[in-house]
């Protein structure tokens, strides 16, 4: 297998994944990628610039910047720890590993401590803006890994988003990220409702929208990601909340964002309450593959109302 003399590897294809490695490759980078569905690399088996590796060892013994995005805690560990994992494989000295996937900062900071016992440097890089940011490159990278970015990972976050921000010590990036997502699924239940509410009174919806995004009640979900079909025509809603952010990926970060609270003996009734009401949308409702905003299907009754 003929590797190009790429020193990027890159794990977990998703929909996340696959854009932020077309936007390396339209950088000019050569890669080496895996992804436990093959299939999922179709698109790329063609192009000059990437490898396609047949196992995570593989794709370790030849890379020395590893860039992973992978679903949740066991995938993450996984692939770090084991046997034919990153650790245990890869070759190259002072090798950098940076994981954007989003999970529990305790467990970044417990792959942080092994990677240094191996004179390697791990980052935690949760990013936001979602599937349209990760198209577009205009992702925001929260990192934690050490008071300072190295230019070299900044330069690599760069060519997939458009802001690295540094937060300080190992775990800090995903705390960031876990607070963050923690408020976003609490702003868009508040939305929804806030939207059902004007709509039933006979507020037209798209004047409330326009409303919402020049006041006070601004906010990204109603700016970007409106819960209300076709008054965005980029949103998901309008897509019959198809892509995006699912449903179930949120309730993820939210179980995780209330696990650090209860570490940190913080107060997160609001939160609570907003993962009951996501938790039981997608168990009764079956919105859990579908965008977050599907939320305000469950608030509003439309599925009743079609």
């Amino acid at each position: 297998m003929r590797y190009l003399n790429a020193h990027i590897g890159f794990v977990g294809l998703g929909n996340m994944g696959m854009k932020m490695v077309q936007n390396l490759v339209k950088k000019g980078e050569s890669l080496v990628v895996f992804d436990t569905q093959p299939e999922v690399l179709s698109s790329l088996k063609n192009s000059s610039k990437v490898t396609i590796a047949e196992t995570v060892s593989d794709l370790a013994k030849h890379t020395s910047h590893i860039i992973t995005m992978l679903p949740n805690n066991d995938s993450v560990w996984g692939v770090y720890t084991n046997p034919d994992g990153i650790l245990k494989n890869c070759t190259k000295e002072n090798a950098t590993f940076i994981d954007c996937s989003t999970v529990d900062p305790i467990l970044a900071q417990k792959i942080w401590q092994l990677s240094q016992e191996k004179n390697h440097s791990f980052f935690d890089a949760p990013v936001s803006g979602g599937v349209v940011g990760a198209e577009a490159g205009t992702l925001t990278f929260m990192v934690g890994g050490s008071e300072t970015i190295p230019k070299d990972v900044e330069s690599l976050l760069l060519k997939m988003g458009a802001r690295v921000i540094s937060c300080g010590k190992s775990g800090t990036g995903q705390a960031a990220k876990l607070c963050n997502n923690m408020l976003l699924g609490a702003t868009m239940v508040a939305l929804a409702e806030t939207m059902n509410m004007g709509i039933k009174f006979g507020l037209d919806a798209k004047v409330l929208a326009s409303i919402i995004n020049s006041s006070s009640g601004r906010c990204w979900s109603s700016d970007v990601n409106q819960p209300v079909p076709n008054i965005l025509e980029t949103a998901p809603s309008t897509r019959n909340y198809q892509g995006g952010f699912k449903t179930n990926l949120l309730i993820k970060d939210m179980k995780l964002a209330l696990a650090l609270a209860e570490k940190t003996g913080s107060s997160v009734t609001l939160a609570k309450r907003a993962l009951e009401i996501y938790n039981s949308a997608a168990n009764e409702q079956q919105i859990g593959e579908l965008d977050f905003s599907a939320i305000y299907k469950v608030i509003s009754n439309l599925e009743n109302e079609s």
